[in-house]
């Protein structure tokens, strides 16, 4: 399913961790997400074997396709392609940016992480649709992650002019702090995936950056 790039809405870019998951399968929670009001989908299997990751790649494929959702695969180029998905993400640690481009072609997204603006820029550069900048909080999900101040944010956002979604320990205490910032959307993890009603808690945090934006 193709997506026209500029009019992907990112303002509550989901991204999945089986480890933290409320309910007894990812289809389970991705789905509430998505009838939660999640816009864009980010599966993110750092242990999965290759086989176990296609197989569930092809399965939130589906659930996204359903509702019109765009589904981005985190890290694995072939994954992306062989399931069709919208895009790919990459962190600085992964493939460069400029060579995933060259693989996925012009079509796919692109996704990049950044958290600070000479990463940003390099990132536009290797030809990014869109940037993930953080980590703006401490947080579980990732333990050696670079943290990026919201001063950082507001200097990335002036000189970049793709989509932005924050990420790192958002919740909906901090969504405020954002408010006045130009970002275009909140990629989020535990504060939907953990909670005991994803469906609600991911329309309370919607409710809340739009409130803020």
């Amino acid at each position: 399913m193709g997506f026209d790039k500029s009019s992907i809405d990112y303002s509550l870019y989901f991204v999945t961790d089986r480890d933290l998951m409320s309910t007894d399968t990812l289809e389970e929670a991705v789905s509430a997400a998505i009838a939660g009001g999640a816009t864009v989908v980010q599966l993110r299997e750092k242990t999965a074997s290759s086989l176990a990751f296609l197989e569930v790649a092809q399965s939130i494929k589906a659930i996204c396709d359903e509702h019109d959702v765009p589904l981005i695969i985190n890290d694995r180029i072939d994954i992306a392609l062989a399931v069709g998905a919208a895009g790919v993400h990459v962190g600085q640690s992964d493939i460069p940016a400029d060579i995933v481009r060259k693989v996925i072609g012009p079509d796919m997204l692109l996704g990049v992480s950044a958290a600070n603006l000479a990463e940003a820029r390099k990132a536009v550069d290797d030809g990014a649709d869109y940037l993930g900048v953080g980590a703006m909080f401490v947080t579980a999900t990732k333990t050696d992650a670079d943290f990026t101040s919201i001063d950082e944010l507001k200097r990335i956002r002036a000189e970049v002019d793709i989509p932005i979604v924050v990420i790192g320990g958002i919740n909906a205490e901090r969504i405020p702090l954002f408010k006045g910032t130009g970002i275009d959307g909140l990629a989020i993890v535990s504060a939907i995936i953990a909670q005991p009603d994803i469906e609600q808690a991911a329309r309370n945090l919607k409710m809340l950056f739009e409130k803020n934006r």
